[in-house]
């Protein structure tokens, strides 16, 4: 087969898994880039054999090798993953994932529990990172990409067992998101859609108490400025506080000549908004995505603006926040 068919049946699939396997868009970029070069320079020794196995073994070692730097590496303030656009419709995504020959996950099948649209949803992706790398491969393979336990240890050259007892250990380590489990919906992103909308009414109003009241309890506030930015380096939590944040925030945005652009960020209602005259310490592009809880109220506001997380978005276009 020719390396150019080879990369069209293989590259959305391994991109999906590296891009889950280290949060990082950037990241999935190079190992894909870096997997291919490999199959050139290094091709597998048995022509015989099926490629899918070795081309995800070496996405597989190379994402860990990036999540490993990643980890060792001191990061000012809080990480989160990088954002990118996603379709409104989970069918879509499932194909994106599973075009290079995959298969669609079995309901009825315990293995294949979480969904595709939900794996990439950053509540998942911050969960995953309470796993070593190699427990965050079984998981993704298994319950994820729904691959068997033979294929999972052929794929990373682990024996059978040991892939049953890392796979029984990442799930025993997801039982707290299991309990607060998200799933991304269309409906869900049209209906954060209309609470935003209010909000940002109210915010332009300065009417921080009704703001507030569309703020669940116990919603946190996280922002990732990467240290390049002016960012809360601890998560903001509960209804007045995060009430007040977005309040300055509000009042400071009328400084700036900004525009936004309406988006679904990894199944969740985002915002991309750039700031052209944004002065030192101010990012100049921000993504902004919201997460709302079963109560209708938002419950998580995720702020993205290390510069290097963003690449992979488009520019925004000249678009109001709207219903």
């Amino acid at each position: 087969m020719q390396l150019e068919q080879i990369f069209k049946d293989n590259r959305r699939f391994l991109w999906g898994l590296s891009y889950r396997m280290t949060g990082s868009a950037a990241d999935a970029d190079d190992v894909l880039q870096e997997t291919f070069v490999r199959l050139l320079q290094r091709p597998p020794a048995d022509t015989e054999e099926p490629l899918r196995p070795w081309l995800v073994r070496v996405a597989v070692n190379l994402s860990r090798d990036a999540l490993r730097r990643r980890r060792r590496q001191s990061y000012t303030g809080q990480w989160l993953p990088a954002p990118f656009e996603t379709e409104n419709n989970e069918d879509a995504l499932a194909a994106f994932d599973f075009a290079a020959g995959g298969r669609a996950s079995d309901a009825a099948d315990p293995s294949s529990r979480y969904e595709m649209l939900e794996s990439v949803s950053f509540a998942f992706l911050l969960a995953l990172e309470l796993l070593t790398p190699t427990q965050r491969a079984v998981l993704l393979l298994r319950d994820v990409f729904d691959f068997s336990v033979a294929e999972t240890a052929r794929a990373l050259r682990m024996t059978e067992p040991n892939v049953k007892t890392t796979h029984h250990r990442a799930r025993r380590v997801m039982r707290e998101y299991e309990e607060r489990r998200f799933v991304p919906r269309k409906s869900l992103v049209e209906r954060t859609g209309r609470v935003v909308a209010q909000l940002v009414e109210l915010l332009t109003r300065r009417d921080t108490e009704a703001a507030a009241k569309l703020l669940a309890a116990n919603v946190v506030s996280v922002s990732d400025g990467g240290g390049e930015f002016f960012a809360a380096r601890v998560p903001v939590v509960g209804r007045a506080k995060v009430a007040m944040l977005l309040s300055k925030l509000s009042k400071a945005a009328e400084r700036f000549d900004s525009k936004s652009r309406v988006v679904e960020l990894n199944g969740l209602y985002g915002v991309v908004t750039e700031r052209e005259n944004a002065p030192p310490g101010f990012a100049g592009k921000v993504a902004t995505l919201f997460q709302l809880g079963g109560d209708g109220l938002i419950e998580r506001i995720y702020f993205v603006m290390a510069s290097r997380k963003l690449g992979a978005l488009p520019a925004a276009g000249v678009a109001e926040i709207r219903e």
